[in-house]
């Protein structure tokens, strides 16, 4: 018998009463029939009496809990980056810091604020000045900061950044009013740089803003647009003194030891020849106290030897021949040197033809170099 049939209430799925088919049964049914299926899973009662709607009732209620803790748990997860620290808000009051990587809090109980502690950030102030002479000039500058102590970034003040930026001005102002127009525009630069950094790490000390400067940079000063060009003529004009004297500088440095190098040279030649010279003379003395016994044994001997020496000293440094005219008080010398540019003859007739006569006195052979008198005056 099927199922549908009269008489077969028993396996009616839809336990109709009375045999007869009323539809599908109410929500309010089915809704029971699931609470009773819940409630024997988690330990309740079947559908028996008035139990049967508490019973759903609890179940909804556990796993609406379990759900709520499920999304508790996992919206606690956050990731803090690498370059990142973590400060830790508990009911809104400081615990501490966290490292980079993927952590846990309690949701609702705790608030994460990240911090970048190692991306160097850039910070300008510009405007214009007055300076120490009352000058009027446009300054621009730069600083790179990072963050050191994340959590005195975050408390020590209410905006670390602008309060960095306020104190820049401020510095950088101080040491402007405190120097000249031309030494903000040409040689003192990287004074004043120096300077701003120097005054600006002294006023953000006492604040303790968790920040540290890395680098100032001095990018431009100019005066105002209406005196630039007499600045520029200024400018330039100094540009040239320092030219100058770098240059000036230079030429000292390389002709002071040329100069001082000529100096020991001529020391030295002179040390040199005055060591020659005393050689020379004790050899003189040496030769002659050689030469008086021999002049002393034969005198006529030796007069004639050393004429004859000498004449071939004095003639093997000259290109001029001297002959001897007989019957007359002059003598014929020849240029050899230019009658050898002249004509590419042999010396014998070269020799053979003069070219120019210049009467001179005859020299008696035994004057020469003034030696035979002091050999006469010695030997008598």
């Amino acid at each position: 018998m099927a199922w549908n049939e009269p008489g077969n209430n028993d396996k009616d799925p839809w336990k109709n009463k009375g045999g007869k088919n009323q539809g599908p049964p109410d929500l309010d049914e089915l809704l029971k029939d699931l609470g009773d299926k819940f409630g024997g899973i988690f330990g309740g009662k079947s559908s028996n009496g008035g139990k049967s709607g508490k019973s759903f009732s609890s179940v909804g209620i556990s796993i609406a809990l379990i759900v709520a803790i499920l999304v508790y748990v996992f919206s606690g997860f956050y990731t803090i980056k690498e370059a990142e620290q973590g400060i830790v808000l508990r009911f809104g009051q400081y615990t501490g810091n966290v490292e980079p990587g993927l952590r846990w809090k309690w949701t609702f109980v705790d608030r994460i604020i990240p911090v970048d502690i190692q991306t160097t950030r850039n910070l300008p102030a510009s405007g214009f000045m007055l300076t120490q002479d009352e000058n009027v000039v446009r300054v621009e500058m730069q600083i790179q900061y990072r963050v050191v102590n994340a959590r005195d970034y975050v408390f020590s003040v209410t905006d670390a950044d602008d309060s960095l930026s306020q104190s820049l001005d401020s510095a950088l102002r101080y040491v402007v009013g405190h120097a000249k127009m031309d030494d903000i525009l040409t040689s003192g630069r990287e004074a004043v740089r120096q300077a701003v950094w120097k005054e600006l790490d002294e006023i953000i000390e006492p604040y303790n803003l968790g920040l540290i400067v890395t680098d100032v940079n001095f990018k431009d000063a100019r005066p105002p647009e209406e005196v630039k060009d007499a600045f520029d003529d200024a400018i330039s004009a100094q540009e040239d003194e320092v030219r100058y004297l770098r240059e000036a500088e230079a030429y000292a440095r390389g002709i002071e030891p040329r100069a001082r190098g000529r100096v020991k040279r001529m020391e030295q030649e002179a040390l040199a020849y005055k060591e020659q010279t005393v050689l020379d003379a004790e050899g003189e003395v040496a030769r002659f106290e050689k030469i008086l016994p021999e002049y002393q044994a034969a005198p006529e001997v030796t007069r004639q030897r050393l004429y004859l020496a000498t004449m071939e000293k004095v003639y093997g440094n000259t290109s001029k021949v001297m002959v001897d005219v007989e019957g007359g008080n002059n003598m014929m010398y020849l240029p050899l040197d230019k009658i050898m540019q002249q004509q590419s003859a042999s010396p014998r007739t070269i020799v053979s033809k003069p070219v120019v006569q210049q009467p001179i006195t005859t020299t008696s052979p035994t004057s020469v170099n003034g030696r035979s008198d002091r050999f006469n005056n010695g030997r008598n």
